[in-house]
């Protein structure tokens, strides 16, 4: 287990969130930004590229993102817990901006693929250490909150990738297969410099910098989240923090309960791509598209219709974010999954009849009905979940490699269910596809009830007591074992 603070981490713990707070949540999920709008730019640019793909090579390309951020959290796990949380936040900023070039000047697929995947690269290892580094400033009470902002992130970057493809293809429609999908690709580098020069400001973790012995850095970072302190608390801070973790060295940093929690995210994770949300954003222009076809319609202007019509989802998204961001605190992890799930069945499964029995006008109002209520769900209890749940249960010794890991499961997940879609979609069409997902999602509120136990109102030191056994389903906010580690 990890020590019960009594300085000035437990005052930290305890604090109200103030302004800085809730920006430097926001530098720290900007990488959730630039995944969501990459994953709708994309989307957005996929008609439009002058390759020969099909649909094996239309999911390598869409995918390639994907496939980068798995070796990216894989990577950034051990070196964020050994050259600290700022340090690849960073780096992750310049690589996006490298990939976002390298995809823009593609002259083949196979360049655009490699610059997808060093997008994903930096979106990946970004995803590994956002929510490790809120967890370990923000207030137990707000952590849940802070951390959604993650996700909060993700929605307006697929929002605003969607506004600039309709803006690029509205000022050049003559370009769009020549000029117009290189700008949309490339414009990904202008905030990523932004975020580059914004972040070299931030603080490093405090209790990363207590556990490495860096007393005057842990000054610095203190006096940045407004809570001077002396240099004679911080050694004596420095001292426990640091006498704690040889102790737990000389056991074994990998515990049980460790190990336990990390499974779960993993496998929520899992469910969370696997039960369909992200089709609706890298595919989304492409599968909407065909609903504004017609005679006496251009392709590029059925085109921006799609992408007008996926925007229309975008913006339920960031809309429903906000329920998750107010919410998630007060009634909890477990009990907003589970609802999301039962919900995300029922609308997924209206879809699915709406595809097979309608046609025309009435089809694409269901479909579109069906999708903004499944992502609502998805956005006020899955989403963000799983990114705070990702941050919050790992004890600070190992949170970076075991945040790694997780994120790493994720984005394998995404990865599978990016690749995967177009084929299934081709081979047995999308209302099979579609009841394909419910089932999945129907999987995943079982799991959650059985597997996830209520974190919400504990201390970053308390969670990980919580998978000391199996989940305590009389009372889900407390270890159903509760003598190991005290």
């Amino acid at each position: 287990m990890e020590r019960s603070d009594s300085g000035f981490l437990a005052a930290l713990d305890t604090r109200d969130v103030g302004r800085f707070y809730i920006y430097l949540a926001v530098l720290a999920t900007i990488g959730g930004f630039l995944f969501g709008f990459d994953s709708s730019n994309i989307g957005s640019a996929l008609v439009f590229l002058p390759f020969d793909l099909g649909p094996v090579g239309t999911g390598i390309t869409v995918a390639g993102a994907s496939l980068g951020s798995f070796v990216g959290a894989i990577v950034a796990g051990p070196l964020t817990d050994r050259y600290g949380r700022k340090s690849l936040l960073l780096a992750d900023s310049a690589l996006f901006a490298v990939g976002s070039i390298v995809s823009a000047v593609a002259t083949e697929a196979t360049t655009l693929v490699i610059g997808r995947i060093i997008i994903g690269i930096a979106i990946g290892a970004d995803s590994a250490i956002a929510t490790a580094y809120i967890a370990e400033f923000a207030p137990k009470h707000r952590r849940g909150s802070l951390s959604i902002i993650q996700q909060w992130m993700i929605t307006i970057g697929i929002l605003s990738a969607y506004v600039i493809a309709v803006i690029i293809l509205k000022i050049a429609p003559g370009s769009a297969t020549t000029v117009d999908w290189r700008i949309m690709l490339g414009i990904g580098f202008i905030p990523a410099i932004i975020s580059l020069l914004m972040r070299a400001r931030m603080p490093e973790s405090p209790r990363w910098l207590l556990e490495h012995g860096r007393e005057d850095a842990v000054a610095v970072a203190m006096d940045k989240l407004g809570m001077p302190v002396t240099a004679e608390q911080i050694h004596t801070e420095a001292m426990a923090v640091q006498a704690e973790r040889r102790r737990l060295e000389q056991q074994t940093q990998w515990t049980p309960p460790v190990r336990r929690a990390l499974v779960v995210v993993c496998v929520f994770f899992i469910f969370q791509q696997i039960t369909g949300i992200n089709v609706a954003f890298y595919y989304g222009p492409h599968l909407l598209t065909p609903y504004f076809t017609g005679p006496n319609t251009s392709a590029v202007d059925a085109e921006i219709s799609g992408v007008m019509a996926a925007g229309i989802l975008a913006i339920v998204n960031v809309a429903a974010t906000y329920f998750a961001f107010r919410f998630i605190d007060k009634v909890g992890r477990r009990k907003l999954a589970i609802g999301a799930y039962v919900l995300m069945i029922v609308f997924m499964l209206i879809g699915a009849a709406g595809t097979e029995f309608l046609h025309g006008v009435a089809q694409l109002i269901i479909i579109m009905v069906s999708f903004a209520l499944f992502i609502s769900c998805f956005a006020i209890g899955i989403g963000g979940t799983g990114w705070l749940i990702q941050g919050e249960v790992f004890p600070t010794a190992v949170r970076g490699r075991a945040a790694g890991i997780a994120a790493a499961v994720d984005w394998l997940a995404n990865y599978a269910l990016v690749i995967a879609f177009p084929i299934l979609q081709v081979g047995i069409g999308l209302s099979a596809v579609m009841v394909i997902f419910a089932v999945l999602c129907v999987l995943g509120a079982a799991f959650v009830y059985r597997f996830l136990p209520e974190t919400k109102g504990k201390a970053a030191e308390e969670v990980i007591h919580l998978f000391e056994g199996p989940v305590n389903l009389k009372n889900p906010s407390e270890p159903s074992v509760p003598t190991l580690g005290r």
